[in-house]
């Protein structure tokens, strides 16, 4: 849009587009190009593109994974480009409910939301569900990571990921505020969504109740907590006579809500001696699991 001292300089030059002074006439219709796009030939089977990633995933560790996933439900729709197809392991192949199609890799990309970086290999099929709370506890000691309102799907994708690397027992997050295990979170996890379990609740503070009344200590992440995370798990016995730890990890900008905290046994901090504030909730996880973990082995 013209500013109007560009409209008024009388010393501007005319647009030999544009009438010298209004004459009452209706303008003619102006032709629009067509875009290239609605010209261009596709194939008849992907005419639309998807606008979301519901069932999708992609990408090589996150798809071969899901297909070593016993428990993973069908059927199963895995869409290989040539490359790929050559190079995957035949074993992956043979489970049951599994529908292979070959297809161009542009193909592909067109069944995927924009952007997304499927390195030739792409799976549809139903969401995992999780498991109930109590399937959790009953893997017998060790660390369930609990997530309180934490929504970014990368982030959590990076979680998940911590949580294998550092062999926790299970995961648990709140059920309307957590996004699908599938698109961008499973391709930020590189698999392992399909390696920790996992289970949606209703509601965190009666979660919180229920694995106490089960032999579990739970520790809330948080600035305010009275000792670091270190000195208050040795103070617990963690490693001899505690075997059973929650660490609850609140949301990306506000933190624990404040219930989820008062049912918390525990608030612990880590020490940032570099004076910033905060970590990312990914970065904290990944922190809290080593200081639980690996330190402990």
């Amino acid at each position: 849009m013209s500013s109007n001292r560009e409209r008024n300089d009388p010393k501007r030059p005319k647009s030999k587009n544009r009438p010298e002074k209004f004459s009452g006439r209706p303008r003619p219709p102006e032709t629009q190009r067509p875009r290239q796009a609605e010209n261009s030939p596709k194939p008849q089977s992907f005419q639309k593109s998807k606008v979301n990633d519901d069932g999708w995933l992609w990408g090589v560790h996150a798809v071969e994974a899901a297909l070593k996933n016993v428990n993973r439900p069908g059927p199963l729709k895995l869409f290989l480009s040539e490359d790929r197809a050559q190079t995957i392991a035949p074993a992956l192949l043979k489970r049951s409910g599994l529908k292979i199609s070959t297809l161009l890799g542009p193909d592909i990309a067109r069944m995927l939301p924009q952007g997304a970086v499927h390195q030739g290999i792409a799976l549809h099929g139903p969401v995992l569900e999780g498991e109930p709370l109590e399937a959790l506890m009953e893997s017998g000691d060790g660390v369930i990571l609990m997530l309180d309102q934490v929504t970014d799907p990368q982030n959590i994708g990076a979680i998940f990921r911590s949580a294998a690397a550092f062999g926790v027992t299970g995961l648990v997050m709140q059920d309307r505020h957590s996004p699908p295990l599938q698109g961008v979170l499973a391709k930020t996890a590189a698999g392992a969504v399909d390696m920790v379990p996992f289970s949606r609740v209703t509601n965190l503070s009666r979660s919180l109740e229920v694995l106490g009344e089960n032999g579990y200590v739970s520790v809330g992440l948080a600035g305010e907590g009275e000792f670091n995370l270190h000195t208050l798990l040795e103070q617990q016995g963690w490693g001899g006579s505690l075997k059973k730890l929650v660490l609850v990890l609140g949301s990306e900008g506000e933190g624990l809500r404040r219930l989820v905290a008062e049912h918390c046994d525990h608030l612990a901090r880590i020490p940032m001696p570099g004076g910033f504030e905060s970590l990312n909730v990914s970065h904290a996880a990944s922190i809290s699991l080593y200081e639980a973990l690996a330190r402990t082995t």
